[in-house]
């Protein structure tokens, strides 16, 4: 027997078989990967699909694989031919017994140009479709604004849509065409081919022309980027923001001039190269470069020597522009301005007439009142309360205030025993109920009043799905419908639980276990014996991270607000923003943005997670932009128990308030000049200046009925605190984002926040009050000073809480200032403060008078303490100095007795 044949046999059988167990391990191998890579897109699409937005994600990928086959595509072809032509050049001029074996050999160097083409197209397509898809969307689908700029006649659409995807292809294939120059420059230099071989002229004057052509395009492009920027050249700014003087007699006719000699030098430049006349192609280069620097310097001695010295004359009519498409940017341009005569005409009967305006004053403070819920209605270490936000609701048929917040589950600080897989994934799964409590009352212990709290939640309405699956923590993935009950809330030595009842979520079924599992790396769902058939994966439960998810091309205010529902259900209201940043001849407010509206409120259930992106503002060209991309991610009919609870944006307020404050001059000179500038005034928290933020009133406006709900801002001048203005927003029913502003005589003084606070430092009784009160180990918190309209007048509130230094203290509101003109009183609710402005404001008709309370006159009581002020005070002082000379000595009893005489001093000053 021959045994060598045999063992030959068996070896090339194994080498086969060698060979395919190989070809299959990589297949397999490569499997894995594409399926590990391809599993977050599978969960994604998943996702999408459960709330809905299946056409959202769709329309998206769509264009993305539109652009990056197109990136691919285009860059692969290009580098292919590159490559094919270097090849074939080298060929053609050195022969093949020159070249190595790699370039000479077909299959070889065809393989080696394919891996290398396809290598450039990944990388162009992953670089087309990530900054391409939105601006491709936008162009496709743009919406008309019906405005057309004054220059060059074009719609503002075209700035918006259309010329920002023609500067992202120019760029890329200027890049691209510069790119390939460089790499034929590199290889036809050697051997000095590009002197020598036809072929290589050909080719570097080709992609040479590609490179004028491309070029010209930009600088074409450029006038109409006068229109959205106020740089007029590399070192200076115009005054105006658009189109100025120096870009319409240098900057723009330079453009055009470098455009043609972008395409004359190219054509220069190949006719040089193909003669051999290298050091000819620097000429084009350099008049180029000269022609360049010519333009920026020409900018330079316009702007320095003709605008610069008579500069509001040249800019005039470009400070209309500039002026009147800004308020259109920001939605400034239809408000009216009134008069407010700011009179001193308050009253009792004026009062009566605003009932609910004084009945919904704030005297309570966001700022505190959230260390106060998280005191007394967390219940729990594992509760939280995020931050309390002020609405409005219909209780008992009156219309008022409140503020509200969610008591959310942080699962992080469960116990250590409780942190178990089945507790953080299967039964802590949920926030519990909403606290509310009133913005005008407290109880005689300084805290607020509840109108909703404990748990469950009881109170003014019923909270008929108090459990809180979505909201603003940063929660993890739970899954609802398992074996195990989920818990509400504890209950005596017991816990009552729940189960989830709505059908929202992702099913624990088949492929989508396996999904998620790897999506979340939470693989112990895979194997837990607790999820059944009937489970529901809920993902992505941070409502932000949720709503941007779904729609990332929004920009989202950073503070949703939780609200109750007609049905007693919960749910979310977050404000999306439609940014821009290419309206013509408008001032920026951030990073470029100059166009911004607030078209869309998006409403998520706390229960289920459902989204819903409401359009409130369907004039919008952007929005409707945005509806032609994605018609199935709005809804249009919003229904009235959601309307009810729609706030006017604060930071969206904030932005147009201070545009207003210099857009409002309407005369021009004045407004080149900022000579009746606007600023937001400053008020007191702590001991620090803070800027003023809006804040919300109920109040009745001239010629309406009705109290409404009205976010306010007031103006200072520039460099001075006297109150120049105040603009409002309306927030209620059809008059929704109405915008209004009130200016006061420039002939009469109206004192504005920090004048306040000012003169509340300075009255010698309240400042001496507020001094005692700040020591032995305690600390005053000034709340925020609202300035109030009522009819003709203002009225100004400021709340005084009182806190202990420990760290379990609770801040509690001990008096209310309320200033009116040239009187500040301070009292221990608002009741009393307000009796005692009416007594000083309208003697004849006060409450104290209609209580049978003798009016006082000149003969009264009431005058004593004035004239014996100085006396006064400096028995209180000298009482102060004893008071802080026993508590350093640990004296605590003749110390409380020093305190209970200044204590009894004050009172007699305010009887």
């Amino acid at each position: 027997m021959d045994f060598t044949v045999f063992k030959n046999k068996s070896a090339k059988e194994r080498k086969k078989l060698s060979k395919g167990k190989s070809i299959t391990l990589l297949v397999i191998v490569l499997l894995l990967i594409v399926g590990f890579l391809s599993v977050d897109f599978f969960t994604d699409l998943i996702w999408m699909d459960s709330l809905g937005f299946r056409n959202v994600f769709t329309t998206v990928l769509g264009s993305k694989v539109l652009l990056a086959g197109l990136g691919f595509i285009v860059f692969m072809i290009l580098s292919a031919v590159t490559f094919f032509w270097i090849r074939s050049a080298y060929i053609g001029h050195l022969g093949h017994e020159k070249l190595p074996p790699m370039m000479t050999h077909k299959k070889t160097s065809n393989a080696i140009i394919l891996v290398l083409a396809a290598v450039i197209g990944l990388i162009g397509s992953i670089l087309v479709q990530e900054i391409g898809w939105e601006p491709l969307l936008k162009f496709m689908n743009q919406a008309s604004f019906g405005v057309e700029d004054p220059y060059f006649g074009m719609d503002i659409s075209f700035y918006m849509f259309t010329l920002p995807l023609l500067k992202i292809m120019f760029n890329l294939l200027l890049g691209l065409a510069v790119i390939f120059f460089l790499i034929e420059a590199g290889c036809y230099s050697v051997f000095g081919m590009y002197r020598k071989s036809k072929k290589s002229q050909i080719h570097m004057g080709i992609t040479l022309g590609f490179v004028g052509l491309f070029l010209a395009g930009l600088h074409m492009l450029a006038p109409y980027e006068t229109l959205l920027t106020n740089k007029v050249n590399l070192f200076q700014e115009s005054a105006v923001y658009g189109l100025s003087y120096t870009d319409k007699l240098i900057n723009i006719p330079t453009s055009y001039i470098l455009a043609g000699v972008a395409v004359i030098g190219t054509v220069w430049m190949i006719i040089a190269m193909n003669r051999g006349k290298i050091f000819s192609m620097i000429l084009p280069i350099g008049v180029y470069l000269v022609l360049v620097v010519a333009g920026q310097l020409a900018s330079v001695v316009v702007q320095s020597f003709i605008v610069s010295p008579n500069e509001f004359s040249k800019e005039e009519p470009y400070l209309a522009h500039n002026l009147e498409y800004t308020k259109a940017a920001y939605k400034l341009a239809n408000i009216k301005e009134q008069e407010h005569p700011a009179n001193d005409s308050l009253n009792v009967e004026m009062v009566e007439r605003n009932q609910k305006t004084i009945e919904n004053v704030r005297i309570n403070d966001v700022r505190p009142l959230e260390d106060v819920y998280d005191q007394t209605q967390t219940i729990r270490p594992y509760y939280s309360f995020n931050d309390v936000d002020i609405d409005r609701y219909w209780v008992d048929g009156k219309y008022e205030q409140v503020f509200i917040s969610a008591r959310e589950l942080r699962t992080e600080d469960l116990s250590d025993q409780a942190k178990t897989w089945e507790n953080q994934n299967l039964r802590y799964t949920h926030g519990y109920g909403v606290v509310m409590s009133h913005v005008n009352e407290v109880t005689p212990q300084g805290q607020p009043k509840y109108m909703l709290n404990n748990l469950p939640p009881q109170g003014v309405m019923e909270i008929t799905r108090p459990q809180i699956y979505f909201g603003e923590e940063s929660y993890d993935e739970v899954i609802v419908k398992s074996k195990k009950d989920e818990f509400d809330y504890p209950q005596g030595g017991d816990n009552a639980t729940s189960r989830f009842e709505a059908d929202n979520g992702i099913p624990m079924t088949g492929l989508n276990r396996l999904l998620f599992a790897i999506n979340t790396g939470n693989f112990r769902m895979l194997v837990s014996d607790q999820i059944t058939e009937d489970s529901l994966l809920l993902q992505t439960r941070n409502i932000v991270e949720r709503v941007e998810r779904i729609a990332p091309f929004f920009t989202y205010d950073s503070d949703p607000y939780i609200f109750v529902r007609d049905d007693g259900s919960l749910a979310w209201i977050m404000d999306a923003y439609l940014t821009e940043e290419h309206y013509p001849y408008a001032e920026p407010y951030k990073n470029g943005k100059n166009y911004i509206r607030n078209s869309v409120k998006v409403v998520i259930d706390a229960y289920t997670g459902e989204v819903n992106f409401y359009v409130v503002d369907p004039s919008d060209p952007l929005l409707q932009t945005y509806q032609n991309m994605f018609p199935e991610l709005f809804t249009v009919d919003i229904p009235k128990d959601v309307q009810a609870h729609f706030r006017y944006p604060e930071h969206l307020f904030k932005i147009q308030a201070s545009k207003y404050g210099t857009y409002h001059m309407s005369n021009l000179e004045v407004f080149y000049n900022r000579e009746d500038v606007w600023h937001f005034p400053t008020e007191k928290y702590y001991n620090k200046d803070v800027e003023m933020e809006p804040y919300f009133v109920t109040m009745k406006l001239p010629d309406y009925e009705e109290e409404e709900f009205i976010m306010i801002q007031p103006f200072t001048p520039k460099t001075r605190q006297n109150m120049i203005a105040w603009m409002g927003v309306r927030n209620d029913g059809e008059h929704y984002g109405e915008m209004l502003v009130y200016r006061f005589p420039k002939q009469k003084n109206v004192y504005g926040p920090q004048q306040i606070e000012n003169r509340i430092n300075q009255d010698s009784v309240i400042s001496q009050q507020l001094n005692l009160w700040s020591q032995g180990g305690s600390e005053v918190i000034r709340g925020n000073l609202l300035a109030i309209p009522i009819e003709d007048t203002m009225l100004y509130v400021e709340p005084i809480y009182i806190e202990s230094s420990n760290e379990t203290s609770l801040p509690e509101v001990k008096q209310v200032v309320v200033a009116y003109g040239d009187y500040i009183v301070m009292e221990e609710n608002f009741t009393k403060a307000m009796e005692r402005i009416l007594q000083i404001v309208d003697p004849e008709n006060s409450v104290a008078e209609e209580k049978g309370q003798t009016k006082p006159n000149e003969n009264d009581k009431e005058d004593e303490p004035i004239k014996e002020a100085e006396g006064i005070l400096l028995e209180v002082s000298d009482l102060f100095d004893q008071y802080q000379d026993a508590l350093s000595k640990g004296e605590w009893t003749k110390a409380a007795d020093l305190m209970t005489q200044i204590e009894s001093i004050l009172q007699e000053l305010k009887q």
